[in-house]
Order: structure tokens, then sequence, then C-alpha cells
């Protein structure tokens, strides 16, 4: 559901800058709250050895890659299914909140979302790996996919778990190949303001359509390039690659991923069923330490990286 006083706080903090745009998108998320009858299908009790989660992943975004000859290890064809929810907080709640009692004591979850640090109990999984918290690059503001798949690839060989959660960061923005860019002293009117979002840069028309897709559509690239390897290094007859939510372009006057909203943009995603193999091609490294702890501000700083106001 629509959180509508703290909606209603953004857009009375957000009227200045964007004026009758903010009022409209209010409404628009009110009026597709997820109050609606949408039904989500299951994630916990679909058929699958290891689930990989990407973070808002668009399902007509992965059939375009997919369908992409570079990507022969995905079917052409992925599929997709609905989500229930459309933000990451949501579908945490929903998915290993709303689970019952024992459903996910054979689910070894590997993360790069650092929401898993306060939506859902650790205890209730067969085990809990946060990668985010050695692994965050804060020059990308986000971590990339390379750390997860390693830590996906230890955990598939060592866990006596029945079940693989992995869940990747990519295709969320930031996009790493822009923030990997800027690094290398690319001038940063050519991405727009660092104190604004993508979204806002969408919103505004400093960057186009066209342009963010891109971005988008090459992060996805980014981390499927892992799934590739993380593939040919892990035993899972059967696999399924999805996410969370998806991402609004300005369709119903929303942008990014509002939570509580039912649209098709960002509750229809990806489901694409395949297998793997370990060839053993790959050595994963070994974990890094934890550089968080229970230090909130740290954790806070690393969602803003991400774009969300905490």
């Amino acid at each position: 559901m629509v959180d509508v006083p703290a909606q209603a706080a953004n857009v009375a903090r957000n009227l200045r800058y964007r004026g009758v745009d903010a009022v409209r998108e209010f409404a628009s998320m009110v009026t597709h709250s997820l109050r609606s009858t949408t039904e989500p299908d299951p994630v916990l009790d679909a058929d699958w050895d290891a689930l990989v989660v990407l973070d808002a992943c668009r399902a007509d975004l992965f059939a375009e890659v997919a369908a992409d000859a570079a990507y022969d290890f995905l079917p052409e064809d992925p599929g997709s299914r609905t989500s229930p929810a459309s933000s990451s907080v949501e579908w945490m709640e929903s998915v290993f909140g709303g689970a019952p009692e024992g459903a996910l004591a054979d689910v070894a979850y590997v993360t790069g979302n650092p929401y898993s640090a306060s939506k859902f109990d650790h205890d209730r999984c067969h085990s809990v790996e946060e990668v985010w918290r050695y692994a965050w690059e804060d020059a990308l503001g986000t971590i990339p996919p390379r750390p997860v798949t390693d830590a996906a690839v230890r955990t598939g060989r060592e866990t006596d778990a029945d079940r693989l959660l992995v869940h990747y960061m990519q295709p969320h923005f930031p996009s790493v190949a822009e923030r990997e860019r800027r690094s290398d002293g690319v001038e940063l009117d050519e991405f727009g303001d660092r104190e604004m979002s993508v979204w806002d840069d969408l919103r505004f028309g400093r960057r186009s359509e066209a342009d963010v897709w891109r971005a988008y559509r090459g992060n996805l690239e980014l981390v499927l390039d892992d799934l590739e390897l993380l593939f040919a290094n892990l035993d899972a007859d059967r696999v399924v690659v999805t996410a969370d939510h998806g991402n609004a372009f300005g369709e119903h006057h929303l942008y990014g991923h509002p939570g509580g909203v039912d649209v098709p943009v960002l509750r229809e995603v990806p489901w694409c069923e395949t297998t793997a193999a370990d060839t053993r091609s790959h050595e994963p490294e070994a974990a890094g330490r934890d550089d968080t702890g229970d230090d909130g501000d740290v954790i806070e700083a690393r969602l803003e990286d991400l774009g969300y106001r905490t």
C-alpha cells in the first residue's frame, strides 16, 4: 500500500522543483495503489533450486537483452510473472516476512541489497551472507556483480542448504559503467547533476528516455555477464532468474519504483527458467571483512547512494 503521508511529504518538498508534475505523480501512486486486485505469482512456492533476483529489472528489458545472441545461455523467450511488490522493501517483507513457519529454513540467501539489514528475520533462513557489508564500492555508489557471484559460488559449493537465493543490485541504478567513466575523468555534464537522481534527470529533460534506457540496459548486460559465470560454477537443476520489481520511465507520471504501486512496468518481472552445472572454471575470492557492523549511518549512506531517502 502507498505510504500516503510519506508521499505527500515528498510532494510538498518537491513542489518548488517539479510543480504540477509532483501532484500528478502522487495522484497516480494513490490511484494505482497495491490495494488493487492484481494477484502476485508465488516466489518461494515455485519450483527452483536457485533463484537469482535482479534488482529493479523490467520484464521487457530482460526480454530485449535475452534475445541478443551474446546471451545464448538464456532462452530467447524468457517469460514473465507478477511480482508481489513494486519496491525492494515490500518484496522482502512479502517474500520473507510473509513466508510460513519453516519455509525459509532450507534457503541460503546471498544479497547485495542493504535493506536486508532490517527487513526480515535472518534466523528464519538457513544462512544469510550480506555481501554489501564488505564489498560496497563508494566510488560506484553500489556493489558490482562479481563479489555477489563469488559469494554465490562459495555458498553453492560449501552449504548444505537445499535452495539458494541470490540477490544482485544490477540493473538498479546507479549505472556502474557511468560511474566508472566519471572516475576516469569524464565530464559530469554528460550525466547531469551529481545531486540529482537519474529519474529526476529524466523528469526534467536533462537526459532523454533513450539515453537512460541505454544505461539501464548496460547495467543489465553487466550483471548478465556474471550470471554466465555463475551458471558455469553452480550445480542446480532448476534455476530461475527474476526481479523484485521493475522501473517506471514516466508511465502514469511515475519514475523509478515507488512502493505500493500497481502498474505493469513495476510489477511485471522476468521469470527465466534455466539450469546450471559447476565446471570449476572459476575460483571465487574469499569474503571480505564487514565494514558496517551495527553502524546505521553507513547503511543509510549506502541506501542513499542507491537513491533511497531513509
